[in-house]
């Protein structure tokens, strides 16, 4: 046994003496992040409504697949197959897995999930339920060492979607100049997502780390000292591009449906 059961810790048989309402942040994270796990796994398969008036949802960009809408694509640009097995294979499905893996590897996720999930453990001295405890140096947690290059795949992404927001500023017809809500979404949420990236430990690590003398290397200090201060938002970022992503992608659905109007302020 490890942890609170080791036999060298003190016997207490209450879970814990907090008197707070622990449990409460833990119940919150498992109901938004399976909320956005249901949500996410459906538009991920439904494989249609992500285009509509240059808006792109950002669960569909890149699109590369030969069954993307041509107006969708990058550049034109399809090499993914638009089945596999015969199997009819949604352009998400594809592109998915890298900020998929970007956030599921992040340190601060691996927190909210491991405790609202897993109760590993569910909260600051609360006992886990768990009688053995091996860390992540095995399979499958042994992947989360992968968050490096997550990283820098969502940085391509964080690239791509900016390059999508900036599209949005055409008009129906093609003209640019054109400014909608949908802009403002799609800008937000592509803001938002460089926030986290450049809020992350590993943006931290990548501009300042390994190096012995910060007085030898002036530019990387200024850009290690920018990113600590956003670090010390990371948490807030997590959340804020989270819903500024799943926003995102419910406008473009709503307004590909034709639920919702994209409104021009001018055009």
């Amino acid at each position: 046994m490890s942890g609170v059961f080791s036999p060298t810790r003190a016997k207490i048989k209450e879970r814990t003496l907090r008197t707070d309402k622990w449990w409460l942040e833990p119940a919150i994270t498992f109901g938004v992040l399976f909320s956005f796990v249901i949500y996410a796994t459906f538009r991920a398969f439904e494989g249609a409504n992500y285009y509509k008036d240059h808006l792109i949802s950002p669960f569909y960009s890149p699109c590369l697949s030969q069954a993307c809408v041509p107006e969708a694509t990058l550049f034109g640009w399809t090499p993914v197959s638009a089945q596999v097995f015969n199997f009819a294979l949604s352009p998400a499905l594809i592109i998915l897995i890298f900020p998929l893996g970007f956030r599921m590897t992040c340190y601060y996720y691996r927190k909210a999930y491991y405790r609202a999930f897993w109760l590993s453990p569910p909260a600051c001295a609360v006992a886990e339920p768990h009688t053995k405890y091996t860390g992540e140096t095995r399979a499958p947690l042994i992947l989360q060492n992968a968050h490096r290059w997550f990283f820098y795949a969502g940085l391509v992404f964080n690239v791509i979607l900016t390059y999508d927001a900036v599209l949005a500023f055409k008009g129906k017809d093609g003209q640019w100049g054109a400014f909608s809500v949908g802009t403002i979404v799609l800008s937000l949420s592509a803001a938002m997502l460089w926030m986290y990236s450049l809020s992350c430990h590993t943006c931290r690590h990548t501009v300042g780390g390994r190096l012995k003398h910060f007085s030898k290397h002036p530019i990387r200090y200024k850009l290690w000292s920018w990113v600590s201060v956003l670090n010390h938002s990371h948490q807030k970022f997590a959340w804020y591009s989270l819903a500024a992503v799943a926003f995102a992608d419910i406008y473009v659905r709503q307004v590909s449906t034709g639920a919702w109007t994209n409104y021009y302020f001018f055009s």
